[in-house]
């Protein structure tokens, strides 16, 4: 195989500009904001997310909108699908004040009693009023339940900042998948580059094996159907034909998947990236020969900058 046996894929692995609306590779990274107003109040949701193998969602949201928690992941996840994510949503009064609460008993019964242990104790009580803040319960968001309206603006704020994640993570995947179609297409030379070497090794293997057998058993005493048996055994276990197929059509596939608009890519793309690996070893276990081994190792470098990458890829 030479490089103009993949030809056809050629244009698909360099000329990234002209498919570019065939992008479908999202990044796990991400950023996400909006706003928006409702009823004299401010709503602000921020959204990061990081790669992970697994859905990692944290919440942090007004204590008014506990009962909504599982609707409100439910959203999140089956827009941002997997990923370690985490999620603010603010509620704010339009004069910036936090819509907070003082329990004022709780507050003073705290008090009462740190300060009068601290007198008997001798401790200085200046930092007391930060200390009781930070006690649960004394500072806590009102309780009245969930205004449905409110929750509504709520949630296109929300649905605002999921649309500026999303287009974050495609400017993202834009870039990947760019540096996936060039490792892809560099693996794919240096297996072109084999073809040369391969020829020249089977050469190598049969003369240094008649020059060992006519060592062992001399010139003239040398049986050709034992030579002949014993170079198709050297052919047979140094053929990688086999893998230069395989290799081939895996890297073909993977592009493929890059381009299929179905669904996320990222699973599948590690699971190629495996198989690969699979034949670029068993290539280098076949090569008997330095130059092979050498572009075999540059084959795994660029395959190891791919795996790099997939770790990102949605």
């Amino acid at each position: 195989m030479n490089r103009d046996d993949f030809t056809y894929l050629w244009p698909r692995l360099n000329h990234f500009s002209i498919y570019d609306s065939l992008i479908m590779l999202l990044s796990m990274t991400g950023y996400g904001r909006a706003s928006g107003s409702h009823a004299g109040k401010t709503i602000a949701v921020e959204l990061r997310a990081l790669n992970s193998k697994l859905t990692d969602l944290k919440l942090r949201f007004p204590g008014d909108y506990k009962e909504k928690e599982l609707e409100l992941r439910k959203r999140v996840i089956d827009h941002a699908e997997r990923g370690k994510i985490d999620l603010l949503v603010e509620v704010q009064n339009a004069d910036g004040a936090a819509l907070v609460s003082l329990n004022e008993g709780l507050f003073r019964g705290y008090h009462r009693e740190i300060s009068r242990l601290a007198d008997e104790l001798n401790i200085p009580n200046h930092d007391i009023l930060q200390a009781i803040m930070r006690i649960p319960n004394v500072v806590a968001t009102p309780s009245g339940g969930v205004d449905e309206d409110e929750w509504e603006a709520v949630c296109k704020v929300l649905d605002k900042a999921l649309e500026h994640l999303l287009a974050y993570r495609r400017q993202e995947g834009r870039a990947l998948e760019s540096d996936l179609r060039l490792r892809v297409a560099n693996i794919l030379i240096y297996l072109s580059d084999v073809s040369p070497f391969e020829q020249e090794r089977f050469a190598r293997m049969r003369e240094r094996l008649r020059n060992n057998m006519e060592d062992a058993f001399g010139k003239d005493n040398l049986d050709t159907n034992r030579f002949e048996q014993e170079i198709l055994y050297y052919l047979e276990k140094m053929d990688i034909t086999e893998e230069k197929v395989r290799l081939e059509q895996h890297c073909k596939y993977f592009i493929e998947q890059i381009e299929d608009k179905s669904r996320p890519a990222g699973r599948s793309l590690n699971f190629i990236s495996q198989e690969m690996g699979r034949e670029i070893n068993t290539l280098g276990a076949k090569a008997y020969d330095a130059d092979i081994q050498r572009l075999v190792v540059q084959m795994k470098d660029e395959l190891e900058k791919i795996k790099e990458q997939l770790a990102n890829v949605l």
